[in-house]
């Protein structure tokens, strides 16, 4: 037997075996966050049995529940197996997006903060099980969990069953990196004691109530952890963009060097910036975030980065097996934390950070879309972004300018769905300069905006505003007939341009 299996022996048994206590129309609360510490196992077993009962004519889709995303030996495979009815709170694989575009499949898209009040609060009904990975299974039953909490204190409270996958892969010396903090139900809220990102509040293990635990899987397999892009031209002008507004925030007194408090979406900008910051005048920097990605690592390990909050990794292949390498180190300027902590309005408006997320497109006005090619297709989901967003000292959200080639415009006259509206969105920078809206109307935004668009563009979004300005009502003036023309000409004819 595993020594890390320390309780439930004699329920270690096959993932096959585990997936009998997954049924038709079960609502399945699974770990997970960003591509590290979901279910390696189960998802194949499950979409298995799923395979078997549709060839025999016979119903089987469950609900699926996570932190954020997972990877294509988890929703893939359940995707695949046409096993899902609904998945929430977020998604990126690319099979189980396409079943949500052709209505094959129902996708609820919601902040990533408030998905896990809503489960406890039985939004959605009952949960049957809860598969929930661990770093290994302590003498007590209690488990510490592997690279990602998420949203695996509610999954684990609301669930009848759990299931528990010890993987062999993640670093035993993840321990102790991890503080779980569990917050009051309502009308018992208390506030909550973190006044700074490397503040512990809780414990180092998940309490796991016995009686529900019916089956222990053995896993041995690595997180997602997909490569970033090399730093190209473009990326690389955005983080030098990026810091030049950092360096205007000291000029202005607003920030000092040894003040920055970062929150970084995921991807190959936001990873720029970061290689960025490791050149720049900023120390002591520190991040209350969602996850851990290569640029917080390599900042930690130039002494730039003193400590990192997160409730996940999202690491490529070679920094997650530096991270197994040297956790035992690691652990001294990272946390780990449930996502209802990590993602929590109260401590994001408390501890005063800068927040840098993607987006698909803003518009003159400065409402953000972050979710939904053309208004209609989904891409991935809104996550954390709104709970950063709305309750930052400062919201920037960051993007190349044009995408397909130039084909797409990420700046456009009305942006086709908003996730982020005018309200929350304080500065947008692309390769082209920064767009400060701060205690801007919304006319004087304009200008700004169209600055940071790319060149081909900026004619035909000043030919929109002129037109837009014939309208009778002049405080965010628009011309309806034609707002959303870029966005048809890609939809028609392939280039926004037309």
């Amino acid at each position: 037997m595993s020594e890390r299996i320390g309780f439930y022996q004699d329920l270690v048994v096959s993932a096959e075996e585990a997936a009998k206590f997954v049924n038709h129309g079960d609502r399945v609360g699974i770990s997970g966050f960003t591509g590290a510490g979901y279910p390696k196992a189960l998802p194949t077993a499950i979409a298995e049995k799923a395979k078997a009962a549709h060839a025999a004519g016979e119903e089987f889709q469950i609900d699926v529940f996570s932190g954020a995303s997972t990877a294509p030996d988890c929703d893939g495979v359940l995707a695949e197996a046409d096993a899902i009815r609904f998945r929430s709170p977020y998604n990126s694989d690319p099979v189980l997006r396409g079943k949500f575009n052709d209505g094959s499949a129902l996708y609820q898209d919601i902040h990533l903060s408030h998905s896990g009040q809503q489960v406890e609060e039985g939004f959605y009904g009952d949960f049957q099980v809860a598969i929930i990975e661990a770093v290994r299974i302590l003498d007590n039953g209690n488990i510490v969990p592997s690279s990602a909490v998420g949203n695996n204190l509610e999954y684990i409270e609301a669930a009848e069953r759990i299931i528990i996958e010890v993987n062999e892969w993640q670093s035993e010396h993840l321990e102790g990196m991890h503080d779980i903090y569990k917050i009051e139900k309502l009308p018992n809220r208390q506030p909550i004691p973190i006044t700074n990102p490397g503040d512990r509040v809780g414990t180092t293990y998940i309490e796991i109530p016995q009686e529900k635990v019916v089956a222990v899987v053995k896993t041995d397999a690595p997180d997602r952890n997909a490569p970033f892009k090399a730093p190209d031209e473009v990326s690389e002008k955005i983080a030098a963009n990026f810091i030049n507004f950092l360096e205007g925030e000291v000029a202005a007194g607003r920030l000092a060097y040894d003040q920055f408090i970062m929150q970084s979406g995921v991807g190959n900008v936001p990873n720029a910036v970061m290689a960025g910051l490791l050149d720049s005048k900023f120390e002591n920097i520190q991040a209350y975030t969602e996850v851990i990605q290569d640029g917080m690592i390599d900042l930690i390990d130039a002494g730039k980065m003193t400590m990192a909050s997160a409730t996940s990794f999202a690491l490529s292949p070679e920094y997650a097996d530096r991270m197994n390498e040297k956790a035992e180190k690691y652990k001294e300027h990272i946390i780990l934390r449930p996502q209802q902590i990590s993602n929590h309005p109260e401590v994001i408006r408390r501890v005063g950070l800068i927040a840098s997320n993607g987006m698909i497109e803003a518009d003159i006005y400065g409402n953000i879309n972050s979710t939904n090619v053309g208004g209609t297709r989904i891409m991935n989901g809104t996550g954390g972004s709104g709970d950063f967003t709305r309750n930052a000292y400062i919201s920037t959200f960051v993007s190349p300018s044009v995408a397909k080639d130039g084909a797409i415009s990420a700046i456009v006259p009305f942006a086709s769905h908003i996730d982020h509206t005018e309200h929350d969105t304080m500065v947008i920078i692309t390769e082209y300069g920064v767009a400060d809206l701060r205690g801007l109307a919304p006319k004087e935004r304009v200008e700004k905006v169209i600055s940071v668009a790319h060149p081909d563009y900026r004619p035909l979004l000043e030919e929109y505003y002129e037109r837009a300005k014939q309208n009778k009502f002049q405080h965010t003036p628009h011309d309806l007939k034609t707002a959303f023309d870029f966005q048809i000409n890609f939809a028609e004819k392939g280039d926004m341009r037309g």
